[in-house]
């Protein structure tokens, strides 16, 4: 009796004929994976800049080594606890709003019946999302200039209020970044949850609607909760991220450049890293601004695990990993 002799080289020669295959789908994933690289992976090199005292006549890897130093003088410093403060409430009310808001906007669009309205208002709530923080910030300004904004030149003298210079009053400014955020990320939130409560079985909308449920009762019964395992993963990314803030909202649109009246009310980790990188004054700036990134990373990678090892443990099945 012969016995076949096994080459092994089955499956081999089944992944290259796969790889050939689709050659050229995995050729369009260079261009991806190349920016990848230089703009996530390579940058990951100068995280020993914030255990160093860097030394601009060497390379940053050759600086003098001093530990938690740097950590320990960011920490003591006076912006501290200001920035920690504002990162953390301002992201709070971010993920908090933003989640309320673009579940909303995504629920109403879906019971909207004119295929056409819903493309229109679609396209009104995503416009936003599109625009560079520079044009935001011509928006912002157009509204709040002291002279000659539309708050101060019409909406308030309709109520009967004086002019408010807002540029200089801080205790405005985290409601307006607040709006602003919300403006301008909830079309984009939207279109992610409708895409999920479009992949909803009808049917399932259609025997509850038979047995005799209305339409608030549909939402609170089958699309909310069939929504929950993209709200969970949503929300696990957003806590990931929630020592980072869009340097674009918190220093263009406030013009905190050249205005530092409004620094205590919009400071956050991401500005201050930023200002003391382009200001220079000193190479210990440098080193704290790479101090608290690092900073930011590890406090953002401690809470996303901790955050999925909690849904873990309610639910294994809507756990991220």
């Amino acid at each position: 009796m012969k016995h076949k002799k096994s080459t092994g080289t089955g499956s081999e020669q089944g992944r290259c004929s796969e790889w050939k295959k689709n050659r050229f789908l995995f050729l369009m994933l260079v261009p991806g994976l190349i920016v990848l690289f230089f703009n996530n992976y390579l940058p990951m090199a100068g995280i020993v800049m914030a255990f160093e005292k860097i030394n601009f006549k060497k390379f940053a890897f050759f600086g003098e080594w001093v530990g938690l130093s740097n950590l320990k003088a960011f920490f003591k410093s006076t912006y501290a606890p200001v920035i920690l403060k504002n990162t953390l409430l301002y992201n709070l009310a971010f993920i908090v709003l933003g989640l309320v808001i673009a579940l909303f906007f995504a629920i109403s669009l879906n019971e909207l019946r004119s295929q056409y309205g819903r493309k229109v208002y679609q396209t009104i709530m995503f416009l936003p999302y599109f625009m560079s923080w520079a044009v935001m910030t011509g928006i912002v300004t157009a509204f709040l200039n002291h002279t000659n904004g539309l708050m101060n030149s019409a909406v308030l003298p309709a109520f009967g209020k004086n002019p408010i210079k807002w540029y200089s009053s801080p205790k405005y400014w985290p409601f307006i970044l607040t709006f602003i955020n919300i403006w301008k990320g909830a079309g984009y939130g939207s279109v992610m949850y409708l895409a999920s409560i479009n992949n909803i079985d009808t049917s399932i909308f259609d025997a509850a609607a038979i047995d005799g449920a209305g339409k608030w009762t549909q939402i609170k019964s089958i699309t909310l909760p069939l929504l929950r395992p993209m709200v969970i993963i949503l929300t696990l990314m957003n806590i990931g991220k929630i020592f980072n803030t869009d340097i674009g909202l918190f220093y263009t649109v406030p013009q905190l450049g050249l205005n530092g009246i409004l620094t205590k009310a919009v400071s956050t980790m991401d500005t201050y890293v930023y200002t003391n990188l382009i200001s220079g004054n000193s190479v210990s700036s440098i080193n704290y601004a790479a101090a608290a990134a690092f900073f930011q990373s590890i406090v953002g990678f401690i809470l996303v695990v901790l955050t999925n090892w909690i849904v873990k443990k309610i639910d294994e099945d809507y756990a991220l990993f």
